[in-house]
Order: C-alpha cells, then structure tokens, then sequence
C-alpha cells in the first residue's frame, strides 16, 4: 500500500518561500514511469496541479507557477519536496501530493492535504 505524507509550516509571511515535503512509504519514487505531483486547492475554489517529479527525476512544472516553483527529491529518504517563492495571500491553500501513474492527470494514490496560510 503506498503511502503519502506532506509535512510543512501551516503559516507562511508573505514574499517567503513556501517549502512542503512529501514522504512516500510502500513505493519507491526513482520508479520509472511514475509522477509524483504536488496539487493545490484554494478556499472554494477546484484543484490546480503545481508540477511533478518523475521516477527519473525529470521534472515538469504548471505554466502559471513555474517562474516561482521548484521540485527536487531525496532518494535516500523516499521524498520529494515543493518549493514555491515569493508567495502571497492567493497562495493560501490546501496542499496536497498525489501519485500520477502516467502523468495523465489521473491520480492513485494522495496525501492527506495540509493546510499553508500565507499572512503576516
């Protein structure tokens, strides 16, 4: 059973770097031909996929967000982690990270969400 985790500050200042890690259990993420994503929900709006790292270590970004968003791993702990600059109170969301088996949108297995409120 795969297992997703995203740990992370709850509470960002504006113009700060938002940094979230997402710890995978029960699959290794260097498997080929497997995307791991990181996706946001806004308060009462629908889900926005941020970008994605592959087992290869390729990694793909959202038009809208790629001037301000990286994402880099750690095979030695199974992680991967989302870095997104510059962040304002639009940034404030529901983050989550999900399993995207053929990077088709498509996702089989999810964290649980974790809360990021950007406030000073």
């Amino acid at each position: 059973q795969v297992q997703l985790q995203e740990s992370g500050p709850g509470l960002v200042k504006p113009s700060q770097t938002l940094s979230l890690t997402c710890t995978v259990s029960g699959g290794s993420i260097t498997t080929n031909y497997l995307y791991w994503s990181w996706i946001r929900q806004p308060p009462g709006k629908g889900l926005e996929w941020m970008g994605a790292i592959g087992g290869s270590g390729n990694t793909y970004y959202s038009p809208t967000l790629k001037s301000r968003t990286s994402i880099s791993r750690d095979t030695s702990k199974n992680q991967f982690t989302l870095l997104l600059s510059s962040v304002t109170p639009e940034d404030t969301a529901v983050y989550y990270c999900a399993r995207d088996p053929q990077m088709v949108g498509k996702y089989d297995y999810w964290g649980q969400g974790t809360q990021v409120t950007v406030s000073s």
